[in-house]
């Protein structure tokens, strides 16, 4: 017989409860400026105690370095919008309807229009209105429209498109897209001259036309309109030496609406509804603020530490982590992560997403270290002028690197990061 004894015990836990207000604090951190700017305005909206002042285009230079929010440059939001230009396919139908009377040529090409993708190539579906010979004469059709090489079906039908309209007296080439063009792709050279029966000089002379030609000739025909850069964070080159600022200055200013002061002090439901209301509004304004001196402690940092890139370029560029600058400021990690998520920074280098500028490094013989960027930098243009006919294969690269330059790196990673590069391999990267 098994006794079961009940027992009343006491235990007393300790649990993180995130509030709503710590987790919109976090989401805070992460917007871009224009995305906190939606969020202000979101906020107006809900809240009755919050009146926002737009600021003038006239005073956002005024006082950067008294107040970053109320500097920057003079875009505006609006500049985000998109453009309501018509886009290149969309002119390319106008287009067919104006030159082709036939109104079954008109549809031809305006079904063919409709099923290509933004670098001109078709894509038809499996129940297609039109058979292939259909199809052929429509592309031949588009031809009299847009860049040569309109609507091709395959690489193959690309190329031979712009030898057939621009270049008819390429007869080699023709024939070698035509019927070797997977010899071509694999570089294999001296197949290629045997089987066409003509010397490697001729292959060469060749394929260098054929390089000439466009992979994708439509590659402007994206329907979507250009899309403005907007900076959150903007560093200067002057004479004092580097500055940066916030490009806040188009957030609007939030100020208290007073016409509700004498009803927070009654006891009723609409008194306890306002107080509410405060809490949120006076959240607000410590968490932005908060927010931006977080990125600015951050930006000093950063800036410190690569000070050189924004003289050099990436090639100066150190190794830096999260958790560096967290243990520099004093903070957790994931709130660096978070504070430089969905920034973009400009520079006198370029403009270029915060991150960027934190580094893994590698080691060197010498027990000093060199950033990832350094590195690929430098497999860049190591590849760039090494002997085209004699390419090293990524192990005699990496122990060039080590014996030469003293950087301790794999085969592995310089695969890693020639792919990211978009190098081909050594076999790919052989020429005649």
């Amino acid at each position: 017989m098994i006794l079961l004894e009940l027992v009343l015990q006491q235990r007393q836990t300790q649990n993180l409860k995130m509030t709503v207000e710590l987790r919109q604090a976090i989401e805070l951190l992460q917007y871009s400026t224009y995305e906190l700017y939606e969020y202000i305005k979101e906020q107006e909206m809900e809240n009755p105690l919050i009146q926002l002042e737009e600021r003038p285009k006239d005073n956002l230079y005024e006082d950067r370095t008294r107040n970053p929010r109320a500097t920057g440059t003079s875009q505006s939001p609006i500049d985000l919008i998109k453009s309501d230009n018509i886009g290149m396919r969309a002119k390319l139908v106008e287009q067919a309807k104006l030159l082709f009377t036939d109104p079954q040529d008109q549809k031809l090409t305006r079904f063919i229009l409709n099923h290509i993708d933004d670098n001109g190539y078709l894509t038809l579906p499996e129940n297609g209105r039109y058979d292939d010979a259909e199809i052929s004469r429509g592309i031949h059709l588009l031809q009299l429209l847009g860049p040569i090489g309109i609507g091709a079906r395959s690489l193959q039908e690309c190329l031979l498109l712009q030898i057939t309209y621009d270049y008819p007296q390429q007869k080699l080439a023709e024939s070698l897209i035509k019927n070797h063009l997977d010899l071509l792709a694999n570089r294999k050279w001296n197949e290629l001259a045997s089987i066409m029966n003509i010397s490697l000089e001729k292959v060469k002379e060749v394929t260098d036309f054929i390089k000439t030609l466009n992979p994708k000739p439509c590659a402007s025909l994206s329907d979507f309109s250009a899309q403005y850069l907007n900076p959150d964070i903007i560093v200067e080159l002057n004479e004092t030496g580097i500055s940066f600022y916030l490009n806040d200055s188009y957030l609007p200013t939030i100020h208290f609406r007073n016409n509700y002061t004498h009803a927070l002090t009654s006891t009723d439901e609409t008194s306890t509804y306002l107080r509410h209301k405060l809490a949120n509004y006076n959240w607000l304004i410590s968490s932005i603020e908060q927010r931006r001196q977080t990125i600015i402690k951050i930006m000093k940092v950063i800036i410190k530490k690569q000070e050189a890139f924004f003289t050099d370029g990436f090639v100066a560029l150190k190794p830096l982590t999260l958790k560096e600058v967290a243990d520099k400021i004093n903070m957790h990690e994931s709130t660096v992560s978070r504070a430089t998520a969905n920034k973009v920074l400009q520079t006198p280098k370029g403009s270029f997403d915060l991150r960027l500028l934190f580094n893994s490094k590698l080691e060197m013989t010498d027990g000093n270290d060199i950033s990832k960027s350094k590195m690929k930098a430098l497999l860049r243009d190591f590849i760039e002028n090494e002997n085209k006919q004699k390419p090293l294969s990524d192990q005699n690269i990496s122990e060039y690197f080590k014996t030469e330059k003293g950087i301790v790196i794999s085969r592995r990673t310089i695969s890693k990061y020639r792919e990211e590069l978009n190098i081909p391999s050594s076999r790919m990267r052989k020429e005649i």
